[in-house]
């Protein structure tokens, strides 16, 4: 939620963030992470300054209301092409990948 943004892109319900933060008053200034830095669409871009600055691994945790919109059912294969393809691409600057699988991002 804090750096992927891609609010609503591909398929992704809203999380338990995403209903606090659009809440009149609940942020300052009534900021949210919508965008965010917009690494779910800059994620390449990202990664290359990454290896570019020496970086070994890199933590990230999965956005579940990317991969399951309404917390069941069915798989959002757009957000399962997503982690899928920013792994590739963490690996292919050989930086390994440190997932996260639960940081507060439920739908």
């Amino acid at each position: 939620y804090q750096i992927e943004g891609g609010y609503q892109a591909d398929g992704k319900g809203p999380s338990i963030w995403d209903e606090f933060a659009h809440r009149p008053g609940a942020t300052y200034q009534g900021t949210n992470g919508d965008v965010a830095v917009d690494h779910y669409h800059r994620f390449r871009e990202d990664v290359a300054l990454m290896g570019e600055l020496g970086m070994k691994s890199y933590r990230f945790s999965l956005s579940w209301p990317r991969l399951l919109p309404t917390g069941r059912g069915e798989v959002n294969e757009a957000g399962v092409a997503f982690y899928s393809d920013l792994i590739d691409e963490l690996l292919k600057h050989q930086i390994e990948p440190m997932i996260t699988l639960y940081h507060w991002d439920l739908p």
